[in-house]
């Protein structure tokens, strides 16, 4: 069991293996289709530093005066697969964690920019909130609350699997077109 603190550096990612299980701390930015659409047309419109990305449209609450995460599933990574590349190239994501993986041409566009696909438990949304110490920040809440830009602060998120590596190889070889 690995332990990954961000941000996630090329070297950290290239030290990771398809099949390798691990728990991840620190900031990591939530983004759906639409944040995704944003942030490749709009680059220099991004607030934050993409470097760990999930897949993920978190049920949130106000409560006091801050946001607070009640659950944050994965959504599925497909549907975000025709901004990968760009993404990859404009932002050096080193990490995307998400559900259901990616095809085989995406597992190229991991090796070429040193980032790795990580799988979390669909379904698992409470379990994720657990490891949610706090919302740092929000963004482009007009797009709405699932789609919004979520930055938080986690400690000990996952376990999450090494679903896609850097090095060409996924646990989803035999099954993905």
């Amino acid at each position: 069991m690995k332990e990954i603190r961000t941000p996630v550096s090329k070297e950290d990612v290239l030290s990771l293996r398809a099949g390798d299980v691990l728990y991840l701390s620190g900031v990591l930015v939530t983004a759906r289709d639409r944040a995704h659409r944003r942030a490749v047309e709009q680059p220099e419109d991004v607030p934050v530093s993409l470097n760990v990305v999930y897949h993920c449209g978190p049920l949130v609450r106000k409560r006091r005066g801050a946001w607070e995460v009640l659950s944050a599933g994965p959504t599925t990574s497909a549907r975000m697969e025709p901004y990968l590349e760009q993404l990859l190239e404009k932002f050096s994501t080193r990490l995307v964690i998400g559900k259901g993986g990616f095809s085989k041409a995406a597992i190229e566009l991991l090796k070429k920019h040193a980032c790795a696909y990580l799988a979390f438990t669909g379904g698992a949304g409470a379990l994720a909130a657990r490891a949610i110490k706090r919302v740092r920040e929000v963004h482009w809440l007009e797009l709405g609350i699932p789609e919004a830009l979520w930055v938080l602060e986690v400690e000990k998120f996952g376990p999450l699997v090494v679903a896609m590596d850097a090095h060409g190889e996924s646990i989803y070889r035999a099954a993905i077109p």
